[in-house]
């Protein structure tokens, strides 16, 4: 599926839950952390989301892999800082409540860059450099890859179950 907005694409949609829930949980009484830390996971949640929207709006696949990656990293800083309160709450006793959202937020960014990561290995093995190079030809080329595969997908779910080349597609995840 190829989306035209970069607030469609579904980890987006989870960097922004992972904002505000970042938001919810600094405005919590009972997290304790100094201005510095607050600073900082506010930054680095927010990161996540706009790293997103800026490299698919750049127009490049390279960019846009940058992008993704520097998204993942704001991704993995949140779940660090996450992971050094969670240890400290431990010591301390904090409410399980408050132990609870630290934990689904860490939950929250560690799906955030498992989906950043799978975006970019797919944009890896791409031929396609980006919206700022297409023309007419390679977008008539690259129409025509994805007619070619989505009728070799429907021969292949055409075969009996049984059939080697069908068990081959699903076992590879093509069908």
């Amino acid at each position: 599926m190829t989306y035209q907005r970069f607030e469609d694409v579904p980890v987006w949609q989870k960097a922004a839950e992972l904002y505000e829930a970042t938001e919810e949980l600094l405005g919590n009484d009972l997290f304790n952390a100094s201005r510095g830390f607050r600073d900082q996971l506010d930054r680095a949640a927010l990161s996540v989301s706009n790293n997103i929207a800026e490299g698919f709006e750049r127009g490049t696949t390279n960019e846009l892999l940058a992008f993704l990656y520097i998204a993942r990293g704001s991704a993995g800083e949140v779940r660090s800082m996450l992971t050094l309160k969670l240890r400290r709450a431990q010591k301390c006793n904090w409410k399980p409540d408050l132990k609870s959202q630290i934990s689904n937020l860490t939950s929250t960014a560690e799906s955030c860059s498992r989906q950043l990561r799978g975006w970019a290995d797919s944009l890896q093995n791409s031929e396609i450099k980006g919206h700022r190079h297409l023309n007419e030809k390679t977008r008539r080329e690259d129409d025509q890859r994805k007619r070619a595969a989505e009728f070799q997908k429907e021969l292949l779910r055409k075969l009996p179950a049984s059939h080697p080349l069908r068990k081959d597609a699903e076992q590879r995840g093509l069908l």
